[in-house]
């Protein structure tokens, strides 16, 4: 296993290394000026995720695929992923996971306005569409949709599915410690998860965004709510926190003797990758339930989907850091090293309830995310081998979550962050190579001012 560890370790900095992150960076800054900077209509954006186009077609309203996507962000990157970013890469890691969200707001318009523009419609009424589609219809490089898929299906089984139930079983065990033992902990949660799971995903898009609409914004206010009374209690600490992520984030100073970089390099790294992990612009993954949205032209879409990235990565993200820093500078002794108990130290600060919100917070998040990736998932599948597909993918994936409950957390996050990485590649190159078509409906829909006319069949 450690011998693993090391060879996925090595692939994951190579994978990470310059090269990726420019590019990911690259098509959030290229993006956010091509397109005119659209992170200025984020609050016209948050208007329209709550209205209905309830006479377009679509399988779910704009809403009901926000949700859904955020449920699949919004998990255990927000809090497990944050955290892990300051253990490795340290404070200044908070800052380039904000950054990633702040432009990534750019990208998750364009990916979204290419899931409308480029889906179609099945013989029995149902809305495909992602970046698969945008790479077959729009660029002719259905090799590259397909390898797309690929990278999809397998990024489901870590990112959306065993990371998440990995983040649920070693939280209940910990909750759970000394009334019984963390190995038979895991093994009743891994039951019930994929006996839950089975049973909302057997019903499509449907039932997955009935769930998430309820989950998603209950879980995020309670969480938010904890997070600002630590935030409260540590408030003569702020300003130092902030101070501390900004110096680390551009510090040019050397870390492991010299021979591992500058703490610079070691914060964008970490903070790049783990910002990706939580909100997923460039991904391409929340395109794939985008193209499912009742909406009346790309670019409404296109706004609504860029909420999710404000919401998960400038808000709740950016909360999080802030949450850790301040912590650890009121209480130098928290271990730094141990990423997975650094927001756990933070919340313990909440007296009597602090425990129980973090742990229901990893829960109801991990729990969506399974669900929204199931989605993701069987799209990809589709895809590459017809719906017949669909059944035998339910089945792997409910018996992933089981054995996902048991697994290495450092082998499962190491696999995640590779995966994330391949599917991004054939994404950010669709958006990168159709930019043109996405300024010209921007340009035409949004800054022209016909926002709310219907699009050409």
């Amino acid at each position: 296993m450690e011998q693993l560890l090391e060879i996925i370790e090595g692939i994951n900095a190579s994978i990470w290394g310059w090269p990726m992150m420019i590019l990911l960076l690259g098509t959030h800054f290229y993006l956010t000026f091509r397109l005119k900077i659209p992170q200025r209509k984020i609050f016209t954006a948050i208007k329209l995720s709550v209205k209905k186009d309830s006479n377009s077609s679509g399988d779910v309203s704009q809403f009901e695929a926000l949700a859904t996507s955020l449920a699949a962000t919004i998990g255990t990157g927000n809090i497990i992923g944050v955290a892990t970013a300051v253990s490795l890469g340290g404070p200044g890691a908070v800052l380039w996971c904000w950054l990633t969200g702040l432009f990534g707001i750019a990208t998750k318009y364009a990916e979204g306005l290419l899931a409308i523009r480029y889906r179609e419609k099945t013989e029995d009424g149902r809305m495909l569409g992602g970046p698969m589609y945008a790479l077959e219809k729009g660029l002719g490089c259905k090799w590259l949709g397909i390898l797309f898929c690929i990278f999809t299906a397998i990024a489901t089984f870590g990112i959306g599915n065993t990371v998440q139930a990995n983040a649920i079983s070693e939280n209940l065990a910990l909750a759970c410690d000394g009334l019984i033992t963390p190995e038979h902990t895991k093994m009743i949660v891994g039951f019930i998860l994929a006996t839950v799971v089975g049973f909302v995903i057997i019903g499509g898009v449907k039932s997955i965004a009935k769930w998430c609409t309820t989950l998603v914004p209950l879980m995020a206010a309670l969480y938010i709510l904890g997070c600002a009374y630590i935030l409260f209690i540590n408030r003569e600490h702020l300003a130092s926190a902030l101070f501390l992520i900004i110096n680390e984030a551009f510090s040019l100073k050397a870390v492991g003797g010299g021979t591992a970089g500058t703490v610079l390099m070691a914060a964008a790294r970490y903070g790049i990758a783990r910002g990706l992990f939580s909100n997923e612009s460039g991904m391409g993954s929340a395109p794939i339930v985008a193209a499912a949205a009742q909406t009346r032209n790309p670019v409404r879409q296109a706004l609504v989907s860029s909420t999710g990235t404000f919401w998960d990565t400038v808000v709740i993200c950016a909360i999080t850091g802030l949450v850790i820093v301040s912590s650890i500078v009121a209480s130098p002794e928290i271990n730094q090293n141990d990423g997975g108990m650094l927001t756990r130290k933070a919340f313990e600060l909440i007296p009597y309830v602090g425990a129980p919100i973090l742990t229901f917070g990893i829960i109801t998040f991990a729990f969506s995310t399974i669900l929204g990736w199931s989605y993701y998932g069987e799209k990809a599948i589709e895809y590459l081998i017809g719906k017949r597909g669909i059944i035998f993918y339910r089945i792997i994936y409910i018996l992933l979550v089981f054995a996902g409950a048991t697994m290495s957390l450092a082998l499962v996050w190491g696999l995640s962050d590779i995966m994330n990485a391949l599917m991004a590649i054939p994404n950010l190159i669709s958006l990168l190579l159709l930019s043109n078509v996405i300024a010209k409906d921007t340009q035409y829909y949004l800054w022209e001012k016909h926002l709310d006319e219907n699009a050409p069949n």
